[in-house]
């Protein structure tokens, strides 16, 4: 585990840019409840717990990379936003189950993690998701495969819950338009 933090820990080093929300969020923010509990998961620099925050949640965001969450908090400092922000290997330790009523992942997919953030997530709860799909039409994102969407692959890893917004458009049409490499889920448990 020290080697992923390290490799996180020195690509975050590296950004010195504001953090900002995932458009799977900025776009669909009319759907987010007026309060409750939400989770920035796999966080980052947390630009999606910042939007949450200022959307009125009480907002926790994990991160595997320390710098990653120190820069967090700067930001939540800076935007006068309260953040829980924690070092934490979701991997080992996802979300207790029922204890979510939002619950965003951006550009982070494991496979295995999927059936414990269904549970962590409350009736009603929401699901924001938005990563990389293999069939991409720019070199954006992991080339790894374990780390990419397959077709569809986001429905069916979430596929008991009610769908409310999906969209992957894979190598359809013009692919200079529309939305490429990645596919976004806003389901609702």
């Amino acid at each position: 585990m020290s080697e992923l933090r390290n490799k996180w820990d020195a690509i975050y080093s590296h950004k010195n840019n504001s953090p900002s929300a995932s458009l799977v969020l900025t776009q669909n923010q009319h759907l987010l409840p007026k309060y409750g509990t939400a989770l920035d998961l796999a966080c980052g620099q947390g630009g999606n717990a910042i939007f949450l925050a200022h959307a009125g949640l009480d907002v926790t965001a994990w991160d595997l990379s320390p710098v990653a969450i120190q820069q967090l908090n700067n930001a939540a400092d800076l935007n006068k936003v309260a953040v829980n922000a924690q070092v934490r290997d979701i991997v080992t330790s996802p979300p207790e189950p029922n204890s979510l009523d939002v619950l965003v992942v951006s550009f982070f997919l494991d496979r295995d993690l999927c059936s414990s953030l269904l549970t962590a997530l409350r009736p009603q709860g929401l699901l924001f998701y938005q990563t990389y799909c293999q069939q991409k039409v720019q070199q954006q994102g992991p080339n790894n495969t374990d780390f990419l969407l397959a077709d569809n692959e986001l429905l069916g890893l979430f596929s008991t819950m009610k769908v409310r917004v999906y969209r992957e458009e894979a190598l359809l049409g013009d692919h200079q338009q529309g939305w490429r490499n990645q596919a976004l889920l806003v389901a609702e448990k």
